[in-house]
C-alpha cells in the first residue's frame, strides 16, 4: 500500500498533495476573503443577509470586546446556538482575538453542558436565549465567567422583533431563564467598538478548534484540531473540487447550510469553505421543519453546494412539496456523517438529476480523509479516494498492513490529522499509531485502484443520523436508576435514521418500566441518544471475565 494507489485514479486537474504554509493562520485566510469579497453576501438567516464587510466588522468587534475581558491568548470559549447569523460572527472573533472555539449541542441537557465546559475549561459563553435554562442549572458548578446571551432575531433589525415575538410569545420556545451579569450580543459588539483588536500571534499549531467527540470510555474527549489542520483541510477541499468547478458559469458559489455548524462536517464544508470560496451559506436554522425547509429552498433562485446526511436527503424527497425545488444550478450532492443508502442515493438523483457524492471523515479528521470525486455519474457504494495529501492504510488488529480486498481498520495521517484529544494523553495514545496514523475505529478494505469502503464498525458506537452515541455514556446514565441492576446499549437498524439505541436491562426493583426509564434519559440525554427501545431480561451475555457481550445483544 506504501505505493499510493489511489493517486493513480486522482481526476485530471487534483494535486497529489497541499500546501497549506501559503497561510500562517486560519486568521490570515479570512482577512484576505474578508477583504477581497467585502461587497458579497456571505451568510443568510430567515432572510436577513450578512456581507463580508460586515463579517469583518462585526467579529472585529466581538473580538475586541473578548479581548477587554483580560482573557489570556488560548482561551477557551464556548459556541452554544444553532444556525443563525451570530454563529459564523462568533466563531470568526474567538479566532481573530486569538482564543479556541468550542462548539457546543444547543441541545445538550445540563449534565451533558456541565461536562463539556468544565473539560474543555470555557471562560466565556455566547449562547442562545432559548438554551439559557439549561446553563443555568450549571453555572455554579463551571468556570465560564463571561456570558453573552442573544436572540434569534436580535441582528435581524425591525424583523427581528417580529422574529422574537414569535420565537418567545406564540412558539413558546424560550424557557424562562436568569443568568445574572449576562450580556447581550449587541451590547458585546457595542462594547467591542470602544477598545481595538490587538491581532494576536497565532501560528498553525495554535488550537483553533475543540470538537467534542464521544468515546468507547463513554467520556467526551475534545478532539484538538489546530489551524494547521483546518487550514490543510479547507484546501484539501478545494483541490478536491476545484477542477470540476473550473469553466462553470457561477459567479458565487452557494452553499445550502442545513447540517448544524456545531457539528465538524459544516463547520468546515460550509461555513470555513465558504469563507475561503467567498462563498453565500444559506443557514438553516432548524432543518427538522421538513414543510419550511422545502420552502426555503424553493424560494432561493440558485444553489450550487448541498452537504446533507441520508436522513435529510430522505425526509426532503418524501415531501409532497419536494418537486416545487429548482435543483438545475445544484453542482455538488455531497453526502456524509453515517453511511448514504443505496435506495436514498439513486432515488436522490433521479429526481434532482445531481449524484450523491459520499465522503468520510471523523471530528478527529477536520473532519474529510476520503471523497468521491463529485463528478461521478452515479452513486458507487464506497467513500472514494484519500484526498489530497493524505495516507490511508487498512490494518489488522496486530497494526500490520493488510494486502488490497483484505478487511482491517482504516487508519489516516495527515495534515488534517487532530494533535489529540485535549488533556488526555493515554486516550490520545490508544488512537494515534507510533507512525503517526489516527485509528479511525472503522473497518474497511482498499481496491487496487485506491477506493475505500467501509464495511462495519471496529467500536461499539452508535452512528444516529450521522451523531455518534457511545454506548457506555447511555449505560452509565441508565444506571444512575435505583431500579437497574445491570444494562447494555446497542445500535440497532433503522430505516430513517441509519441506527437507533436499543437498551437491555436486567431489573434491580421488579417494579421498574419502561416509562421511568424514557422519563430518566429525556432528563439526562439529548435526543438521539435516548433508547428507542427498551427490553428487559432476566440477564446479559458475559465473557468469562465478566464483561458484557454487546455484540451478542445485536444479533
Amino acid at each position: 500500500m506504501t505505493t499510493k494507489p489511489w493517486l493513480a485514479s486522482y481526476p485530471p486537474g487534483v494535486p497529489h498533495s497541499v500546501d497549506y504554509h501559503q497561510y500562517r493562520s486560519i486568521n490570515q485566510m479570512m482577512d484576505e476573503s474578508f477583504k477581497k469579497f467585502a461587497d458579497r453576501q456571505a451568510f443568510e438567516c430567515m432572510g436577513k443577509y450578512l456581507t463580508y464587510a460586515q463579517l469583518d466588522t462585526y467579529s472585529n468587534q466581538l473580538a475586541a470586546h473578548f479581548q477587554s475581558l483580560g482573557l489570556k491568548p488560548g482561551a477557551r470559549i464556548a459556541l452554544m446556538m444553532p444556525n443563525v447569523l451570530q454563529y459564523p460572527i462568533a466563531i470568526a472573533a474567538v479566532l481573530r482575538a486569538g482564543y479556541v472555539v468550542v462548539n457546543v449541542n444547543p441541545l445538550y441537557t445540563p449534565r451533558e453542558l456541565e461536562h463539556q465546559l468544565n473539560d474543555s475549561g470555557a471562560q466565556a459563553l455566547v449562547i442562545l436565549e432559548n438554551f439559557a435554562h439549561v446553563y443555568e442549572q450549571v453555572r455554579h458548578k463551571v468556570g465560564v465567567e463571561h456570558v453573552i446571551v442573544t436572540s434569534m432575531g436580535e441582528l435581524m433589525g425591525l424583523k427581528g422583533h417580529i422574529v422574537n415575538f414569535v420565537v418567545r410569545k406564540v412558539k413558546k420556545l424560550v424557557p424562562q431563564w436568569q443568568v445574572d451579569g449576562h450580556m447581550s450580543f449587541k451590547a458585546a459588539l457595542a462594547n467591542g467598538q470602544k477598545h481595538t483588536l490587538i491581532p494576536p500571534h497565532v501560528t498553525h499549531d495554535d488550537v483553533a478548534f475543540l470538537q467534542y467527540t464521544g468515546g468507547t470510555t463513554g467520556v467526551s474527549k475534545g478532539a484538538t484540531l489546530l489551524h494547521r489542520n483546518i487550514l490543510a483541510n479547507l484546501l484539501q477541499t478545494e483541490a478536491w473540487l476545484e477542477p470540476g468547478l473550473r469553466g462553470k458559469d457561477v459567479d458565487q458559489l452557494v452553499f445550502i447550510c442545513a447540517l448544524p455548524l456545531y457539528h465538524i462536517f459544516a463547520l468546515t464544508a460550509c461555513c470555513m469553505f465558504g469563507i475561503r470560496a467567498g462563498g453565500l451559506n444559506i443557514l438553516v436554522t432548524n432543518p427538522k421543519d421538513i414543510p419550511g425547509f422545502i420552502k426555503l429552498l424553493a424560494k432561493l433562485p440558485k444553489f450550487h453546494i448541498f452537504p446533507a446526511v441520508n436522513t435529510l436527503f430522505n425526509a426532503l424527497m418524501n415531501h409532497p412539496q419536494f418537486g416545487t425545488i429548482n435543483f438545475s444550478s445544484i453542482l455538488v450532492t455531497i453526502g456524509g456523517g453515517m453511511a448514504v443508502q443505496k435506495a436514498v442515493a439513486d432515488r436522490w438523483q433521479s429526481l434532482t438529476g445531481c449524484p450523491v457524492a459520499e465522503g468520510y471523515g471523523l471530528s478527529e479528521t477536520s473532519p474529510v480523509a476520503c471523497c468521491n470525486t463529485p463528478w461521478i455519474k452515479a452513486y458507487t457504494g464506497h467513500i472514494g479516494l484519500p484526498v489530497p495529501g493524505t495516507d490511508v492504510v487498512i490494518r489488522d488488529e496486530e497494526g500490520r498492513d493488510q494486502p488490497f480486498g483484505q478487511p482491517g481498520e482504516i487508519c489516516i495521517r495527515g495534515p488534517q490529522v487532530m494533535a489529540g484529544y485535549w488533556n488526555r494523553t493515554e486516550e490520545t495514545a490508544k488512537v494515534m499509531t507510533a507512525d503517526g496514523y489516527f485509528k479511525s475505529g472503522d473497518i474497511g478494505y482498499m481496491d487496487e485502484s485506491g477506493y475505500v469502503k467501509i464495511i462495519d464498525r471496529k467500536k461499539d458506537m452508535i452512528l444516529v443520523s450521522g451523531f455518534n452515541v457511545y454506548p457506555n455514556e447511555v449505560e452509565d446514565v441508565i444506571a444512575m436508576l435505583p431500579g437497574v441492576l445491570e444494562c447494555a446499549a446497542v445500535g440497532v437498524p433503522d430505516a430513517h435514521s441509519g441506527e437507533v439505541v436499543k437498551v437491555f436491562i436486567v431489573k434491580k426493583d421488579p417494579a421498574l418500566t419502561e416509562e421511568q426509564v424514557i422519563e430518566h434519559c429525556k432528563e439526562q440525554l439529548t435526543n438521539y441518544k435516548r433508547p428507542k427501545f427498551i427490553e428487559f431480561r432476566t440477564e446479559l451475555p458475559k465473557t468469562n471475565v465478566g464483561k458484557i457481550l454487546r455484540r451478542e445483544l445485536r444479533t
